[in-house]
């Protein structure tokens, strides 16, 4: 099993930090960034379209719960169900920047930000 090491590569387009993940973990994902089995997100292909490592970076929706493809119908049942906040994820990613948000979640070995 890999350690939860800080990476700033291991932060998905969505601000989730693959590098707390189990299936990082047991090495059987490279993370969503490397990933070529989860094509299906448009987060990620939004992402790669604009040339941006994280929505943090995007300038069309500072605020991406106002993004369709962020915020969609499917992404908030997940949320609900895993009690992520992916937008506090971002809101933190734009605040500290890639390096010191991978460096915090992997200190606290999450993957992501819980709901209030």
């Amino acid at each position: 099993m890999r350690p939860v090491l800080a990476n700033p590569d291991l932060v998905a387009c969505c601000g989730l930090y693959c590098g707390a993940c189990g299936a990082y973990l047991k090495e059987k994902c490279e993370g969503c960034r490397k990933s070529l089995k989860n094509g299906w997100c448009g987060v990620k292909k939004c992402a790669n379209e604009k040339g941006i490592a994280t929505c943090a970076d995007c300038q069309a929706f500072p605020h991406p719960m106002d993004c369709g493809k962020f915020n969609s119908f499917i992404s908030r049942v997940i949320g609900r169900l895993f009690n992520s906040n992916r937008a506090a994820c971002v809101g933190e990613i734009k605040q500290l920047g890639l390096k010191v948000y991978a460096a915090k979640m992997a200190e606290q070995k999450r993957q992501t930000i819980p709901q209030d």
